[in-house]
């Protein structure tokens, strides 16, 4: 029986390898006090049966930087800690089958250049001489990724428990927790049973490692912790006489993965359709268990398998093994500070891919918990990004049959999920549906993408060339800047501050002037403390006390978490989300004037209704509130109308608007819009590591107005001078297409990537933005450069700018 201590800086729940990582980088931080309580055994829930896959390559800068952290930990913590991790750097191989396949993998070598890790692109015949028994027959191509490695998961969770011992740290096994306390809004302790005996820790922080027991204790707290367990399949041949030490292979095409160990080779498996596991719970006594087999749902990777690497026809089979992994809807991990609960940190749902990434998430979150923000931009992994309703079971258990495969499947741009959809719907949802809508989803709602015309199919049809919608963006895009279109925007997260502190409060977090008429809205960024972009949103003052925030679907969860993080309890402020309240249709183009007095009788001119001010109105038989603001870089109007009175608004808009040629668009034509326009993306071009100033963002920065969060770092940064600037590119070749993460060239060096991408339809080529270094350069020298943009390894030649190549003077806004 284990003697606990009664109060503790931090207990960490969770004894595999991603509570032993956050145990080791706390203390050396300097940390002792610290507790970590595993219900059994460590590493014996998932961490004892994986892979051991260590790569370093991620789909982003910042999850690339803390695999690559992994990987570099793991590599020296024998010689910390005296135990044997089993981390060979012996490399990996992917192999592409498709020209999809390589035009993808081809891409993400470039990106790994940008990114600074070594890469090199196989020929098949390369392939073949680095792993001989490969059939390359039908393989287009391969990338090598030198400084990826494997090791033992169990052994390396033990290295890092030793090491977290070695710093002062307690781990105490066969201690389940039983509750987490909390008192006035935050963490206040921990209750735990070992055997018969009961007992509590007192504590202001807990850490929340729980792995598939994770969402059930999350649960008990408020907190909402989305992932579910599915069994996760593998094989271990006999050993094979003769086989050398090989690079992990991948061949993602047939769904598969290859991993040579101590002579014997496993194979392992993230299929289509996966097999969910645990609905009713995970078994109290779990612990270090399998699940039954299951060959027949195995056995068609198997086949192509042998296939692949013949000699495992001859292979006997040592182990076949199933044991249960979590899996989140997006496939992305969660990390941070839960919003609902002050002290309350989580890092779970890691999504087979724990291994490579736990070093790197334990030492980002006892960064985040020891400085009070995060080292870097985390969004990605960011737990407020989870959405209330996902920690619903059924939800939950029907997303993840899909996202297990899709580790492996083809990453297409504007790939959608199949399953799990319709949970949150516009009341315009069915009208826009019979009219051609062809929904994408973002934080569960569905939201029209693009309109398919009479007869064409209403589905993606993917690739990394145009896709099949790509006339229609150009349709809805020529719309919107020539004639008129309508969107439904009624995703947007939509907060009401309001009470006798409102203003104040909103001063004091928000970096632009708050302190306005009624009627006027205001576009602005909350700052961290560094000067990073923590929300971009805009503000409309409804009286002397009562504000809304408009912020992105995806961003709500975390916008709300900022502002009451933020809030002073002696401040008179209520904060409510609204967003389910208010349908919200943009009416936007030359003609929207025209349009909307046909079907309203207030005054909509210029005199009468300035750009940046916000106005009831009568509408059809309605009333609304309309915004006249614009993130498409043209005349138009926002309308706010309560959810009741959402269709009929629709109804007389699309009657009136038949005359003036009003088109139906979507999301596309709305993003292709504002990448010409050079508007910013919150969590792509702009995030919380980005700079205000260095994002071009200064004119919506007030630093007269008083003190404001991120005032300082402002003023700083002013006095020192930017490091880097954003600036948007113009392929100038019409025909390739920029998305995401492409490398920036400039004078023959890679110096960045593109933060965001799209095609720009009246520019007539792919337009990108992204950062470019410029410490101590001029406006001049930036331009004076040479800009290509590398594309799967072709450098493309494009124009740069540091205005919006789109109506510059952003008069058009103004008409």
């Amino acid at each position: 029986m284990h003697e606990l201590p009664s109060k503790a800086r931090v207990v960490i729940i969770g004894g595999g390898v991603s509570g032993c990582s956050v145990a080791y980088h706390l203390t050396k931080l300097g940390w002792t006090d610290v507790v970590l309580l595993e219900r059994k055994q460590l590493t014996s829930g998932t961490t004892w049966h994986a892979a051991g896959l260590v790569g370093q390559l991620r789909a982003s800068e910042n999850m690339t930087r803390l695999a690559k952290y992994s990987a570099d930990l793991y590599t020296q913590l024998e010689a910390e800690t005296g135990l044997a991790t089993g981390m060979r750097q012996n490399g990996s191989i992917t192999v592409a089958l498709t020209d999809e396949r390589k035009e993808e993998i081809y891409r993400q070598a470039t990106m790994a250049r940008a990114f600074d890790v070594e890469v090199d692109e196989l020929s098949p015949s390369a392939v073949k001489d680095m792993y001989p028994y490969l059939n390359i027959s039908d393989v287009k191509g391969a990338v090598h990724l030198p400084g990826d490695g494997q090791c033992d998961p169990a052994s390396l969770a033990m290295a890092l428990a030793k090491g977290a011992r070695n710093g002062g740290a307690k781990i105490f096994e066969n201690v389940k927790v039983t509750a987490v306390h909390s008192r006035h809004g935050r963490v206040s302790g921990v209750s735990w049973a070992e055997g018969d005996a009961l007992g509590t820790i007192e504590t202001d922080l807990v850490v929340n490692c729980g792995g598939m027991w994770g969402r059930d204790l999350a649960a008990q707290s408020g907190v909402t912790l989305p992932l579910h367990a599915c069994e996760h399949f593998y094989i271990v041949t006999e050993a094979i006489e003769g086989l050398p030490a090989l690079p992990v292979l991948r061949v993602p095409d047939e769904c598969a993965y290859y991993k040579e160990d101590a002579g014997k080779m496993l194979l392992g498996a993230f299929e289509p359709k996966a097999k969910p596991w645990g609905m009713d719970g995970i078994p109290e006594d779990f612990c270090f268990d399998e699940l039954p087999e299951d060959f027949a749902h195995f056995e068609p990777i198997l086949e192509m398998a042998v296939g692949r690497m013949p000699m495992l026809e001859t292979a006997g089979i040592h182990t076949f093994f199933n044991g249960p992994e979590s899996f989140t809807p997006d496939d992305r991990y969660y990390l941070g500070e839960a919003p609902e609960l002050r002290g309350y940190w989580v890092a779970a749902g890691f999504n087979s891919i724990g291994i490579a990434s736990s070093g790197g998430a334990g030492w980002a979150l006892a960064q985040w918990m020891n400085d009070g923000q995060p080292p870097f931009d985390l969004w990605e992994v960011d737990i407020r990004r989870a959405q209330p309703f996902q920690k619903n079971r059924r939800y939950l258990r029907e997303r993840v049959t899909e996202t297990l495969g899709l580790l492996y499947a083809d990453h297409f741009p504007y790939r959608q999920m199949t399953t799990a959809r319709g949970v949150r719907r516009s009341p315009l949802h069915e009208h826009l549906k019979a009219r051609g809508a062809v929904f994408g989803e973002v934080a569960g709602w569905e939201r029209a993408n693009w309109f398919a015309r009479p007869g064409q199919e209403r589905e993606y049809r993917y690739s990394w060339g145009r896709q099949n919608w790509f006339e229609n963006q150009r349709d809805e895009h020529l719309a919107v800047r020539h004639g008129v279109g309508l969107l439904d925007l009624t995703s947007f997260g939509k907060i009401r501050i309001e009470g006798g502190d409102a203003l104040a409060f909103l001063q004091r977090v928000c970096a632009n002037q708050i302190d306005v008429a009624p009627g006027r809205i205001v576009y602005t960024q909350m700052l961290n403390s560094r000067g990073g972009i923590a929300s971009d949103l805009t503000v409309t003052r409804l009286s002397d006390t009562a504000f809304l925030a408009v912020v992105p679907a995806a961003t709500l969860q975390r916008d709300l978490a900022w502002m009451r993080k933020h809030l002073d309890p002696e401040e008179f402020v209520v904060i409510t989300d609204m967003t389910a309240s208010e349908a919200v249709l943009a009416l936007m183009g030359p003609k929207s004037r025209d349009l909307i007095q046909q079907v309203s009788p207030n005054d909509f001119s210029n005199d009468s209704f300035p750009f940046g001010t916000a106005r009831e109105m009568e509408i059809g038989m309605g009333l609304a509130r309309a915004h006249r603001v614009s993130y498409v870089g043209e005349l138009g109007w926002e309308i706010y109308v309560s959810a009741d009175q959402a269709a009929h608004v629709f109804e007389a808009l699309e009657e009136a608007g038949e005359p003036f040629g009003l088109k139906l668009c979507g999301l596309h034509a709305l993003d292709s819009c504002r990448i010409e326009k050079g508007f910013r993306h919150f969590g792509h071009d702009i995030t919380d590591e980005d700079h205000v100033l260095e994002a071009g963002l200064g004119f919506a920065v007030k630093t007269r107005k008083g003190e404001f969060i991120g005032r300082d770092a402002v003023l700083r940064k002013r006095e020192a001078g930017l490091t880097r600037r954003m600036m948007q590119f113009r392929l100038k070749d019409p025909e390739p297409l920029l998305f995401h993460n492409e490398a920036v060239v400039r004078d023959g060096q890679i110096v960045s990537t593109i933060t965001s991408g799209n095609y720009g339809h009246s520019l007539g080529g792919a337009i990108g933005l992204g950062y470019v270094p410029c410490a101590g350069e001029s406006e001049a020298d930036l331009l004076s450069s040479t800009y290509e943009i590398e594309i799967a390894g072709a450098r493309v030649p494009a124009e740069a700018s540091l205005k919006p190549m789109y109506d510059p003077k952003a008069e058009r806004m103004h008409l």
